[in-house]
């Protein structure tokens, strides 16, 4: 199906009340310096019974309003990149309301859809420069809340640089080997409850009794990424390597734990090491091989990283040569499942349904629990030809719809 879209106005959002001076030059991390240079998009829809009670030019002024007032405490978002100083510029321009046409100067993006049924959808794009997922998710929370009148809303804490501070990464291109110029497309692959179930008793030969069972991530991920590595030898160019990479949230590791509403690219990636091709289909040996990676992602390595990553930047940077090189490809995994993104409400209350469409990365996978919890939507992004031999695996539709 076919849709058109009319875009009827455009705008730029400024905060309700100007940001204090001595909070202008707003740090970015050293994990805000590794960060890719893209815009992830979530959408957010919600069902046209539920936003009657509101006219749409009304509802339209309500979202301007409360995100207004919610840039006040998420001021850097409404700022400009400082690139040579690793900062951001918190000058009060203002966010694009248009998800289709902006650069990288812009950090934050909306764009409110209204559809002939009277549903809408709230799309939002966020520069991960600035953000990662539990960030963003945050911020729309907070937006959702002021739009529908609570009185606290819970403000971010800025203090990434505090932990990680910025370095001088001259000569190294952070995750540039994973942003794709050719063309790449996204579908969505839906693992429902006895599908994860089924994969699980599978996956189970993999641990001892006394090792906890393997989580709904852990054996969707390994499954994908074993699809993933036999669609890889099926070409004329075979990389010797399909390695995971997989994104971990660093806020519940580091010791003291850090607050769920600490700003920033607060997040490492866990690489899984060089898997012996006769090992490639052995799921058990890859599902146990995910785990024993994230679990390298301590106290330790996370204080090793904060006192020096020298080693970590020489890893990643002979990681990208080798991409650069063609020697081996990433299959690059994110879970938002255990993010609250059916929380968000606007007053139109809970969406029916939340989406990821798609990333300017091949070989990208984003997980996200499906509305009722118990199954996990997937939405895979790669190279146009791959994905035609993807998308026909049969071993792959045999647990996925």
């Amino acid at each position: 199906m076919v849709m058109n879209v009319e875009i009827i106005s455009k705008e730029i959002i400024k905060p309700s009340s100007s940001t204090p001076h001595h909070l202008r030059k707003f740090k970015l991390s050293f994990l805000d310096q590794l960060a890719p240079l893209f815009h992830f998009p979530i959408i957010w829809f919600y069902d046209s019974k539920k936003v009657v009670d509101v006219e749409p030019f009304e509802r339209s002024c309500l979202l301007k309003e409360s995100l207004a007032e919610t840039l006040t405490h998420f001021y850097p978002l409404a700022g400009t990149p400082i690139n040579e100083e690793f900062s951001i510029n918190s000058n009060d321009k203002g966010p694009d309301n248009s998800c289709n046409d902006f650069g990288k100067e812009v950090l934050l993006a909306v764009q409110y859809n209204i559809f002939e049924c009277g549903g809408v959808a709230i799309a939002v794009c966020i520069s991960h420069k600035l953000a990662d997922v539990i960030s963003a998710v945050n911020f729309v929370n907070a937006w959702a809340g002021t739009c529908r009148g609570e009185s606290e809303v819970i403000s971010p804490i800025f203090d990434a640089h505090i932990h990680f501070p910025p370095r001088d990464i001259t000569g190294f291109m952070p995750n540039e080997a994973y942003i794709s110029k050719e063309t790449i497309v996204t579908r969505r692959f839906v693992f429902n409850k006895s599908s994860i179930a089924a994969l699980r008793r599978e996956a189970s030969a993999a641990f001892g009794p006394e090792d906890r069972v393997a989580s709904r991530v852990e054996v969707v991920s390994a499954f994908i990424w074993m699809r993933i590595m036999v669609m890889a030898r099926t070409r004329t160019t075979k990389p010797k390597q399909v390695t995971a990479v997989l994104a971990v949230n660093l806020r519940e590791r580091m010791v003291p734990q850090l607050p769920v509403h600490s700003f920033g690219n607060l997040a490492r990636v866990a690489i899984a090491g060089e898997t012996p091709v006769e090992m490639e289909k052995d799921y058990q040996f890859l599902v146990r091989q995910l785990r024993n990676t994230i679990l390298e992602i301590n106290a330790e390595y996370l204080k090793k990283l904060q006192d020096g990553p020298v080693g970590d930047l020489y890893f990643l940077g002979k990681k990208d040569k080798q991409f650069q090189n063609g020697e081996i490809e990433s299959c690059n995994f994110s879970s938002w499942c255990r993010f609250s993104v059916y929380e968000v409400d606007f007053g139109m209350g809970k969406p029916t349904w939340v989406c990821c469409p798609g990333f300017c990365c091949k070989n990208t996978v984003v997980m996200m629990s499906t509305k009722d919890g118990d199954g996990i939507e997937t939405w895979v992004s790669m190279k146009e030809e791959d994905m035609v031999m993807f998308e026909n695996d049969q071993e792959l539709l045999s647990y996925a719809s």
